[in-house]
């Protein structure tokens, strides 16, 4: 296993134990939009010209992608959508992609990752109906929502039917956490005035913002959710029966997708957030740091939820490709005891007290991620984090107010 040093390796092939689905009896099994909709939802789509948005996530619970099984049930498909990393989910993070012609069914590839990221009229000329099917990680800048938004709002204007179909969230559909995002730092890594960790799935979050006027102008399309069965907001992923997909190159286990809310905030910085590695957002570090010392100052944080191991790795790729960093190995031990926004700011805190020559931090980057232009501002003048964190906490309490109205699973 390249890109990891030897006291790394272990828990890294721990992790990919994740991939597999729990073992029959271990949990209820979850079906997902996709199954719902083969099952008894395809009259939504029958004698109408449908476009699929999906990448290699889009496929049932039993392994089957999405568009070769409607275009087996005779459903015509006449166009595929492909988000940030491809339909195929190979690009790498930011990396534009380019159309194409998918090799098996021989449709077009429009993609929404490079000069285009909304559909425009001429892709949707030959389109009754707009199907999405993503799955999603919970996180506001993960940008599958953003490209849902932007399709969501071309439906709405070309007037044509938009259906999602649901999925859980890996994170779970209780926590909320983080800043909510002001208009005046929205960007494609954030569109919404939504907090960091939302708590919805992507079929709750279209209904969200499609009633509350968010797209374009107000305007709203005709959409319609095709529901999860049997999932409760309180199920972490390996509750679900369903087999893990990564949804992107880098969010590998669903571990990896529980602490990613907390350093994809390092990707504003000169560190690395494990890219390269086998255990991409679960490392932290960099070649400026001591080869010791982070994870006995962070598990003297205060954080809860986490454990930590001093580690050192060579990243094959990404910062520091080739070089030896030093820094921590990040666990979870409580998820619901882990609030990931909050342990991102006290990761900043910790590395910048250890290191604060070396240390550099694009403000304009973290702001976007963060959703708060002054945290980091104020945390250098010694502001405890639990003080930056509590100036969310009204923003917080009326999302979630609002996000109760379009919650559409229970809690257990």
């Amino acid at each position: 296993m390249s890109g990891l040093a030897p006291n790394t390796r272990t828990l890294a092939c721990l992790g990919c134990l994740f991939l597999a689905a729990p073992s029959a009896g271990s949990g209820p099994q979850v079906k997902v939009g996709a199954d719902v909709l083969l099952e008894r939802r395809l009259d939504l789509l029958q004698d109408k010209k449908v476009g699929l948005v999906t990448n290699h996530t889009g496929r049932t619970s039993a392994g089957e992608f999405l568009v070769d099984a409607l275009i087996s049930r005779g459903i015509e498909v006449t166009a595929l959508f492909g988000p940030e990393h491809g339909i195929r989910g190979e690009a790498g993070a930011g990396d534009a992609v380019a159309d194409a012609v998918d090799r098996k069914t021989g449709l077009t590839v429009y993609s929404l990752y490079g000069a285009v990221r909304k559909p425009t009229p001429a892709m949707l000329s030959n389109v009754d109906v707009l199907l999405y099917d993503i799955q999603d990680v919970g996180a506001r800048f993960y940008t599958y929502i953003s490209t849902m938004g932007l399709c969501l709002e071309a439906a709405a204007e070309k007037g044509i039917d938009f259906v999602v179909l649901d999925r859980p969230n890996p994170l779970g559909g209780i926590l909320t956490d983080g800043p909510v995002l002001p208009d005046s730092l929205r960007s494609f890594v954030g569109m919404y005035p939504i907090p960091v960790v939302y708590g919805l799935t992507i079929g709750e979050l279209a209904a969200l913002v499609n009633d509350q006027g968010w797209l374009a102008h107000g305007a709203k399309a005709r959409l319609t959710v095709v529901p999860v069965e049997g999932w409760t907001r309180s199920m972490r992923w390996r509750d679900t029966g369903l087999p893990w997909v990564p949804p992107s190159p880098n969010i590998r286990t669903p571990e990896a997708a529980l602490i990613y809310p907390a350093t994809c905030l390092i990707e504003a910085t000169n560190l690395s957030e494990g890219r390269g590695t086998d255990a991409p957002f679960q490392l932290v570090g960099a070649r400026f740091l001591r080869p010791d010392g982070l994870a006995s100052a962070l598990s003297n944080s205060g954080s809860s939820g986490l454990r930590f191991r001093d580690t050192s790795f060579t990243p094959v790729s990404s910062k520091f490709k080739g070089e030896l960093c030093h820094g921590a190995l990040l666990q979870i031990d409580d998820p619901d005891a882990f609030r990931p926004v909050s342990f991102g700011l006290t990761l900043l805190k910790v590395i910048q007290g250890a290191a604060p020559d070396s240390l550099v931090v694009n403000l304009r980057g973290l702001s976007r991620r963060l959703g708060d232009p002054e945290a980091y501002a104020l945390l250098l003048k010694g502001v405890p984090v639990t003080s930056v964190s509590g100036r969310w906490n009204e923003p917080l309490i009326r999302f979630k107010t609002l996000a109760l109205r379009y919650r559409r699973y229970p809690e257990r």
